[in-house]
């Protein structure tokens, strides 16, 4: 049997890290058995549905890497087949007509509270004769579900749960003008679909055994669940917006590589062994519902920081450079010319090693393109002061500088500090903030090598 996934997001927002995690834990699951995985976006709410927002998941999916197979399934093209079925449950006897109106079903759950019993449905309408309704009275369609026992759902992570029956009423599936309703639309769905595992957050695991009863019902297979543990914050609050809980996309605009982001995911709810880099084909390889934890995972903005720290260093140079480039373009508010991309190249590689974010690098990148017009802080301002008689001496004799390279300047500055009884910092600390406006900065011999002769020099003169 080829493994069948899915994920199914809603559009009536953004796709939030948890959905992302849901969508990863699928494709990955599909990938290690060789099966496949589906996306069907669940449209239905007409009313809070968006084409942003369906367009925000469907990118937030293909920046992930996050692939599917075959074409999108959209819910709402479905309405009728859902119908169809439902109807079908009718003519089985499985189903029955509700001709309740929302008065009485307000007075019904009245009294439950009041008497202190389980709120729900108390089937009036099971096994009454349809005829005896008001002629025309609009009906919803409810499902026959088990009036005692337990359903049993054996979850691949929750293990066996168990659902008393006479905690669950004869819930609606087809509503009275018509559509389907949630609970019938993903049964249905996913059976046509051939989904075999089901893989989703465990708030869903109370439907479960709704949807069950419905898979029941019609006499079909029911998919393997897996309902897998929500993202908390910090805190160990379900994750919510104050914790950080924002799109993908935002993810990707503040800097983060979906390597990265990808990586982190997995983390959180999966391990293997004491590993925290995991290649993508070491998750394909590593993969199983089996070591899926069971408790809830924190979700800790500084691991995920390190973590994308990592994967920037081992990134490739030139694509660092297209990924910084926006960001620096965003500052400089100008796109960078040729020759200072090539100025970026050169650069790169000393720049991505204490950054954490792609906004980091191009800020520390900016000194490049632009000369500082002051120090940066006062700390940078007092070493420019201190070291003025310095740089006036300096200048001279950088300027007969023969090969203008990382050893020779190296060179330069050893001899200088010698013959003048400083030590090296003493030395390069104003030549770094004249050229840089800071007193941190890559090593100051790289940085005037890549800035060259002239520029380097100007800067320096100019800080005189």
């Amino acid at each position: 049997m080829t493994t069948v996934t899915r994920f199914a997001p809603s559009p009536t927002g953004y796709l939030h890290i948890g959905g992302a995690r849901t969508a990863l834990f699928n494709w990955l699951f599909a990938k290690h058995t060789g099966g496949q995985f589906l996306l069907r976006v669940e449209d239905t709410d007409k009313e809070r549905s968006t084409e942003d927002a369906k367009r925000a998941i469907l990118e937030g999916l293909n920046w992930l890497g996050l692939h599917w197979d075959g074409a999108v399934h959209y819910q709402s093209e479905y309405a009728a087949r859902h119908a169809e079925v439902a109807h079908a449950l009718l003519d089985a006897g499985k189903a029955y007509r509700c001709y309740c109106t929302q008065e009485e079903l307000d007075a019904m759950r009245d009294a439950a509270k009041a008497e202190g019993r389980h709120v729900g449905y108390d089937r009036r309408w099971r096994d009454r004769d349809p005829a005896q309704a008001p002629a025309g009275a609009p009906y919803v369609v409810r499902i026959k579900a088990p009036l005692s026992g337990d359903i049993v759902i054996e979850d691949a992570v929750q293990s066996t749960v168990r659902f008393a029956a006479e905690n669950l009423d004869d819930f609606v599936i087809l509503r009275s003008d018509g559509s389907p309703t949630y609970m019938l639309a993903v049964v249905v769905d996913d059976h046509d679909m051939g989904v075999t595992h089901i893989i989703r957050g465990d708030d869903h695991l109370n439907n479960a055994a709704r949807q069950a009863i419905i898979y029941d019902a019609m006499g079909w297979n029911i998919p393997v669940f897996a309902h897998i543990p929500l993202i908390h914050g910090a805190d160990g609050a379900k994750l919510s917006k104050r914790h950080g809980a924002l799109g993908v996309e935002a993810y990707r605009d503040m800097g983060y590589l979906q390597d990265a982001l990808r990586n982190y995911l997995l983390r959180l709810g999966f391990s293997h062994g004491n590993d925290e880099i995991i290649s993508t084909a070491q998750a394909i390889e590593w993969f199983d519902l089996s070591v899926i934890n069971k408790g809830a995972a924190r979700m800790d903005f500084d691991k995920l920081a390190n973590l994308n720290g990592h994967y920037i260093r081992a990134e490739n140079n030139e694509t660092l450079v297209q990924r910084v480039l926006p960001y620096l373009n965003d500052r400089l508010g100008k796109e960078l010319t040729e020759a200072q991309k090539i100025l970026l190249v050169k650069a790169i590689e000393s720049l991505k090693q204490r950054a954490k974010l792609l906004p980091e690098i191009a800020d520390a990148a900016l000194f490049l393109f632009h000369r500082p017009e002051r120090p940066v802080d006062e700390k940078a301002a007092a070493e420019l002061k201190d070291g003025r008689e310095i740089l006036t001496n300096l200048v001279p004799q950088l300027a007969d500088i023969g090969a203008w390279t990382h050893d020779a300047l190296n060179a330069f500055a050893k001899s200088y500090a010698e013959a003048h009884d400083l030590k090296l910092g003493k030395v390069m600390s104003p030549i770094r903030v004249a050229i840089t406006g800071s007193t941190a900065s890559p090593s100051m011999f790289e940085v005037m090598e890549w800035l060259g002769k002239d520029e380097s020099l100007a800067r320096l003169k100019a800080a005189c």
